[in-house]
């Protein structure tokens, strides 16, 4: 089994911590805004340790998107190369925990689809989109 290596990031840490200290019935809203998270456990593609992060959840269908926006940074969030080298996932969602295979979306039609769904669960995507160059990556999980 890999060690378990927590974000340097404070908030990331500490959303983490609560989140699965309580089982998935405390910090369930990303950074207390009320907006619902998911933590998604993941390997990390230089030290194969285990990372954990918490995302915006928006649901498609049996399945999840995940959002790599960092706010419309000029630069993709590391958990996006994780995903890129290995793509079996688990998805904690409040109490539930499911094991989920994910995969980059490419196609343009399927992408705008989703991104709909992003930008409905939080409108500020569209935002964190017209402002930074690159395409925010979208990644679909779906269960293995």
């Amino acid at each position: 089994m890999a060690e378990y290596i927590p974000s340097p990031v404070k908030w990331v840490r500490d959303q983490v911590e609560l989140y699965e200290s309580s089982g998935g019935t405390e910090g369930v809203s990303l950074m207390q805004t009320g907006l619902p998270c998911i933590i998604v456990t993941h390997k990390g593609n230089k030290t194969g340790a285990i990372r954990k992060t918490p995302l915006m959840r928006v649901k498609d269908g049996d399945g999840y998107v995940l959002v790599a926006s960092q706010g419309g940074a000029p630069k993709n969030p590391v958990w996006v190369y994780n995903l890129r080298s290995d793509g079996d996932v688990e998805i904690r969602d409040g109490t539930e925990v499911h094991a989920m295979r994910v995969r980059e979306v490419e196609d343009d039609d399927e992408r705008q689809r989703v991104w709909a769904l992003c930008v409905e669960a939080f409108p500020p995507y569209a935002e964190y989109q017209a402002k930074t160059s690159r395409k925010i990556p979208v990644f679909i999980a779906e269960p293995a």
